[in-house]
C-alpha cells in the first residue's frame, strides 16, 4: 500500500476522459489508484493482492464469472476489500473501506460476482466511505489484524468510523 516511485518517474493515474472535459495532458482530470489496495479475504484469511485490481487475484485466476448466482451453487463466499489510504500533515491513515461479495467454486472453475458493485465499491473506497455490509465476525477480525499488521501507525491514525466498522461485539 505504500506509494514508492522510482525517482524521475511520472506517477501514472487513470485519466477520465469524457465529452464534456477538455483534456488537458498528462494525469489531467485522473483519479489516483495508487492510494488503493485490494485486500482478498478467503477462508478467513486476509491477504493484499494487488492482481485483484485488475480482477486477476489468486482466487479469480481461472474462473468463469456470472452474474447468476444460481450458476454456483457449490461456491464458497469470498470478499474483495478495496482500502483506500490518505496523508495528513501528521502523516498516513486507513480512509476508505468497501467489502464487495464474490463466489468462488474453484472446483468448477465457476463464480459469481456483480463487477459494477466492484466498481462502485472501489469509487466509494477512493472517496473515503466505509461499507463493511455483510462482512462477518471472522472477516472483520481478519481485516482489521492484516491492516494492524500491515501498519499500526495508519491504523492508530485512522478515523473513529473505520476502527468501529471493524470491531466485532465484545471486543
Amino acid at each position: 500500500m505504500d506509494n514508492v516511485q522510482p525517482e524521475g518517474k511520472k506517477q501514472i493515474a487513470l485519466n477520465i476522459v469524457n465529452a464534456k472535459s477538455k483534456h488537458k495532458g498528462f494525469g489531467a482530470g485522473s483519479i489516483d489508484l495508487n492510494n488503493v489496495s485490494p485486500v482478498i479475504i478467503d477462508d478467513g484469511v486476509a491477504v493484499i493482492d494487488i492482481g485483484a485490481m485488475h480482477a486477476k487475484s489468486k482466487v479469480e485466476k481461472g474462473i468463469k464469472f456470472s452474474t447468476n448466482r444460481e450458476d454456483v451453487p457449490a461456491g464458497r463466499q469470498v470478499w474483495l476489500v478495496w482500502v483506500a489510504v490518505d496523508r495528513t500533515a501528521e502523516g498516513q491513515y486507513y480512509a476508505g473501506l468497501t467489502a464487495c461479495e464474490m463466489w468462488i467454486d474453484s472446483e468448477a472453475r465457476r463464480g459469481w460476482k456483480i463487477l459494477a458493485d466492484h466498481v462502485n465499491k472501489l469509487d466509494a473506497s477512493l472517496k473515503r466511505k466505509i461499507i463493511v455490509e455483510g462482512l462477518g465476525a471472522g472477516e472483520k477480525e481478519a481485516l482489521k489484524a492484516l491492516l494492524i499488521s500491515h501498519n499500526e501507525d495508519w491504523w492508530a491514525a485512522s478515523p473513529d468510523e473505520l476502527k468501529a466498522a471493524l470491531s466485532v461485539q465484545g471486543q
